[in-house]
């Protein structure tokens, strides 16, 4: 009998046999389960993650990142602030305001300040600066329609 009998057959365990067909068992077990947990694993993977081609393009998008380094910049300085502006219409928009009009809609916009606190750093009371910012904002929205009307 040179193979070893299924689930140990007549075999003494001590036996140099028995000890060899105990660890051919334990080794096959091993193996398969091994193999069983990289089918899982792999059948895992495959039901959760999504090729690229399966991809829609509102998640492709999300995905990608564009580098802007040569992106005309127009710096306005509020207060001590910088406040970068990148797209170009809406820097020229800004740059026929009046300077406190353009200072109220930065430090509201893009500075994230309310009415009281802006009105503390200008001068002006709150009903001045909400009236203000109102009125800036159609203005631009004038500004910026006739400027795509334009284009």
């Amino acid at each position: 009998m040179d193979h070893c009998p299924k689930g140990g057959g007549i075999l003494k365990p001590h036996s140099a046999k028995g000890k060899q067909c105990a660890f051919d068992s334990f080794c096959k077990k091993v193996l398969r389960n091994e193999a069983r947990n990289f089918y899982k694993e792999v059948k895992r993977k495959r039901d959760r993650e999504k090729t690229f081609s399966e991809l829609s393009a509102q998640e492709m998008n999300q995905l990608c990142t564009t580098d802007d380094y040569f992106v005309a910049e127009q710096i306005f300085n509020v207060l001590g602030h910088d406040i970068i502006v990148t797209d170009e219409c809406i820097a020229k928009a800004l740059q026929s305001l009046t300077e406190r009009k353009r200072n109220i809609i930065l430090l509201s916009y893009f500075l994230e300040m309310t009415d009281r606190e802006i009105g503390e750093r200008l001068n002006l009371v709150r009903p001045t600066v909400y009236y203000q910012r109102k009125a800036t904002l159609q203005e631009l929205k004038n500004l910026l329609q006739r400027g795509q009307a334009n284009d």
